[in-house]
């Protein structure tokens, strides 16, 4: 019996009870806990009562929404105002819920609620689910994101409810209810509620109805202003909003690094957006061409922050030129900022892959950003997310162009958004054939968890070769 007592102190015999235990690493527990919580969801929204109509929905269907729900896109093949039940729309907007802040953000709240303390292994998957760098301060982000997510999503949900409310006259000191019936003030509230959650998470569904989002809102300021306000705290990134809760406090002294080039390019890319949008559309008769120039400005602005991260639109997205489409395109391929809920390459990656072709261009051996030097490490991870990144949307592209009728700009647009989790559509996403469906999931997922999150968990283990092999000189450029 000596060697068994051996063993249990070891803890060897854990091996021969249960041989999977070791096999899953944290970054795979991730990426499958994504996996089941869509698969759990597309079961629930193919069930009959989750439709309007009370019957069972195409599972590929199901199973795209709940996709599109836990990978904050906003991405629909029915719509959710018309098609869903009320109960249908609940468990999308836990699936939406669930997405934006992390399976595992979600989990380690009751861990916390009902335990008071979390285990080192879900620590580290939790470090997984939010992009964090360290562990150290892992567990007061995730304090802090229980918090960022109750405060601004609640205010959301009452600014909208109030706007939504009709019929509603205002004056400046006095709300007149008595025309409102109860049934009135619960579908505001929950119009409040739903649109505040998808814009908060990134995600762009919405309860308007006839795919048409925020279209009749185009030049309303509380909407415009509201939504946008959420779609930015939300996409920002959680370690952002801490650091900057922290530095506010007086808790340290100035931002991280790293919030100063996720602001900055954050900043950089909306101001940016408006601009283009709206030199590009300034005439389209589609879009912003019969607006006046506050209403223009208002369109440009709305799109070129919901580009890169929600989905919502305020003018059709199908009416847009093919040079703004791709510019558009542009933007939802480099996304939010890490650590939030939106998705594409990064904010972050795609300044440090500009900076680094700055370094090349000069001739430098380091890459400089703001007087600070970036390690190669982090360079190499990004320059490895932009070639893979576009491998995938080349190659997914190609599949779908191949197997649908529409125009190559549409496709790509459509590839694009799935990938940054976007949910922008030129309208071709409801006529998509089941296979060309699986395949956008698919996306969507990939750029959800990470295409290259799911390239390492078939190789966790950093190989090194045991000989240096001879130099030889290669040619390129």
């Amino acid at each position: 019996m000596k060697p068994l007592i051996v063993q249990l102190e070891k803890g060897n015999i854990l091996q021969h009870i249960n041989p999977l235990k070791r096999q899953f690493s944290p970054i795979q527990l991730v990426v499958m806990s994504y996996l089941i919580v869509i698969l759990l969801g597309a079961i629930f929204l193919a069930m009959p009562f989750a439709s309007r109509t009370g019957q069972s929905t195409n599972f590929v269907d199901s199973l795209f929404t709940s996709t599109s729900a836990v990978a904050v896109t906003g991405l629909v093949v029915k719509d959710t105002s018309t098609y869903w039940s009320l109960a249908g729309q609940i468990i999308i907007l836990i699936l939406i819920q669930i997405g934006g802040v992390g399976y595992i953000t979600v989990f380690t709240f009751f861990m916390l609620v009902f335990q008071g303390k979390v285990t080192l292994k879900q620590e580290m998957m939790l470090q997984e689910t939010l992009n964090n760098p360290t562990i150290k301060e892992i567990m007061k982000l995730a304090r802090h994101i229980f918090y960022f997510v109750i405060i601004f999503e609640v205010a959301g949900a009452i600014i909208l409810f109030l706007r939504f409310l009709e019929p509603v006259t205002f004056s400046p000191f006095i709300i007149n209810l008595s025309n409102l019936s109860f049934s009135n003030i619960m579908y505001s509230a929950w119009l409040g509620l739903f649109h505040s959650l998808a814009a908060f998470n990134n995600a762009g569904f919405d309860l308007t109805g006839n795919f048409k989002s925020f279209t009749n809102y185009v030049t309303d300021p509380i909407i415009n202003i509201t939504v946008t306000s959420l779609i930015i705290l939300g996409g920002i990134g959680f370690f952002v909003l801490s650091d900057m809760y922290k530095t506010f406090r007086g808790r340290q002294p100035k931002l991280s690094y790293h919030s100063k080039i996720a602001i900055a390019a954050t900043i950089f890319l909306i101001l940016t957006g408006t601009l283009l949008v709206f030199i590009l559309e300034y005439d389209n008769p589609k879009t912003i061409g019969n607006l006046n120039l506050p209403g223009k400005a208002m369109a440009s602005y709305f799109l070129s922050v919901t580009s890169r991260t929600a989905g919502f639109n305020t003018i059709a997205t199908g009416a847009l030129t093919n040079a703004t489409l791709l510019f558009i395109i542009a933007l939802m391929f480099i996304g939010a900022s890490p650590g939030g809920t939106g998705g594409g390459i990064k904010t972050t990656t795609a300044t440090a892959i500009f900076y680094y072709i700055k370094s090349m261009i000069n001739r430098k051996n380091t890459v400089e950003i703001g007087n600070r030097r970036i390690p190669y490490d982090a360079v190499n991870k990004a320059v490895t997310i932009l070639v893979i990144s576009i491998t995938f949307i080349f190659f997914m592209t190609l599949i779908v162009s191949s197997i649908e009728p529409f125009a190559f700009v549409r496709v790509l647009f459509e590839v694009v958004s799935a990938y940054g989790t976007v949910g922008l559509s030129t309208g071709i996403t409801p006529f998509l054939s089941p296979i060309s469906k699986l395949l956008i999931a698919f996306t969507m997922y990939a750029g959800r968890v990470g295409i290259l999150s799911i390239i390492l968990i078939f190789s966790m283990q950093l190989r090194r070769g045991k000989v240096l092999l001879p130099q030889e000189e290669l040619t390129v450029g």
